[in-house]
């Protein structure tokens, strides 16, 4: 082969590829997809422990508000680029009084994501789960990973990857609606 043909191919094969890759980069993630679950539709398991701040809480019976439940890491990429959706979504709610976001701190260290939380903001609970016993009963496969309780205490929804704010009103607009989601 020539010279002049081997840059030929080579170029051919490189242009779509950085395309695909920048184009990967600058997109939004994927975000707030609803998934299935044995628990939509039941009571949601008891939510206790201790907090990032050592703080004892319990959701063990219906809140009488609609709760997001939120499983992140701060070693979770996706968890990190979903964070100020979630403080947006829980500004939101706390004004208009309708829903609160609560966290479980799956395989992290309280001390590291008490300094995530001093970056990066988020007033909500988040509770440690050192042996991953709340996350093994909500069935959680990984992180991040979100479960909208209604104020009956059911499960109305799971919810898979980073979520958006915009999107996580969509399923809480449904879920009040009583319209099954997507799953």
């Amino acid at each position: 082969m020539t010279r002049n043909r081997v840059r030929w191919i080579a170029a051919a094969v490189a242009v779509p590829v950085v395309v695909l890759v920048l184009a990967l980069a600058a997109s939004e993630p994927a975000g707030t997809r609803a998934a299935d679950s044995p628990l939509l539709g039941k009571p949601a398991p008891a939510l206790e422990g201790e907090t990032i701040d050592g703080q004892r809480i319990a959701l063990d019976a219906p809140p009488g508000r609609w709760v997001l439940v939120n499983f992140f890491a701060t070693w979770c990429v996706p968890c990190v680029r979903e964070h100020p959706e979630l403080i947006r979504f829980a500004e939101r709610h706390r004004a208009a009084g309708d829903a609160d976001v609560v966290a479980v701190v799956y395989d992290d260290p309280a001390a590291e994501v008490r300094r995530f939380r001093e970056q990066r903001g988020g007033d909500w609970p988040m509770i440690v789960d050192p042996n991953g016993r709340i996350a093994l009963e909500f069935g959680v496969a990984g992180v991040p990973e979100s479960y909208l309780i209604g104020p009956d205490g059911t499960v109305a929804a799971k919810l898979i990857g980073g979520v958006a704010a915009d999107a996580l009103d969509r399923v809480l607009a449904q879920a009040k609606a009583g319209r099954r989601l997507p799953g």
